[in-house]
């Protein structure tokens, strides 16, 4: 019977070893597939993890947008190599990444317009598979305190309630809101239904003296605000 070798990065020349080529140059000279062979680290039989690691970028046409986007099972299926251990370090790793492309916990950044939300959440939502409602929770002077989540699935008054809104403002003494949602599918018109969500939180913030300065929508790299439409 043959014996099968497993194969890892260690059995390419010591130039050619992308954990080597980054400590001596730096990640920029790395090619995308090089990064994932670092992040998975090991092969399986007969296969290095950087063949492993162009075989994923292959099956996603060359894509990193889309697998970032993947779930669990689209990315640790039909490549030898990358199992499910392997496509949640991977997972991890972009979730690290959309979470670096936001915002930092450090320096609360001040939101003034609709762009100012993009930047902070469009690499994380833009990607998001199922309807996921969140709120900014503000400041008087408009910095960001907190991004809460509200909810995840299908966006309708039983999942998005103002008491649930509001909780989270009360509970950090937001001074006004920002509401924010996405849309899979990656048309940014907004629904009847995501209109009539809006005004009812519009209405229960004036009670509240919380004021919901507007509803933005995210879709695949665009974005509208409801208040900039004139909808609200």
């Amino acid at each position: 019977m043959q014996t099968l070798t497993r194969f890892t990065i260690k059995d390419l020349p010591p130039d050619e070893r992308p954990r080597e080529r980054l400590c001596k140059s730096g990640p920029d000279v790395l090619k995308t597939s090089e990064l994932i062979a670092i992040i998975i680290r090991q092969g399986t039989h007969g296969k290095t993890a950087l063949q492993a690691a162009e075989e994923l970028l292959n099956k996603f046409s060359g894509n990193l947008s889309r697998i970032a986007g993947s779930t669990l099972r689209e990315l640790s299926s039909g490549i030898d190599g990358i199992g499910p251990v392997k496509a949640a370090q991977l997972i991890a790793s972009f979730e690290l990444g959309k979470r670096i492309a936001g915002y930092s916990e450090v320096e609360k950044p001040s939101i003034h317009t609709p762009a100012d939300v993009a930047r902070l959440l469009m690499n994380e939502m833009r990607y998001y598979k199922k309807e996921v409602f969140k709120v900014l929770l503000l400041d008087t002077k408009n910095r960001l305190i907190k991004i809460e989540t509200i909810s995840s699935g299908i966006l309708d008054a039983s999942l998005v309630h103002p008491r649930e809104v509001f909780y989270a403002a009360i509970q950090e003494m937001a001074s006004s809101i920002i509401l924010v949602h996405n849309h899979p599918s990656g048309n940014i018109i907004p629904s009847a239904q995501d209109i009539e969500i809006t005004k009812t939180i519009i209405e229960a913030g004036k009670i509240m003296n919380i004021e919901v300065i507007d509803h933005i929508i995210i879709g695949e790299g665009k974005f509208l605000s409801l208040k900039e439409k004139k909808i609200i």
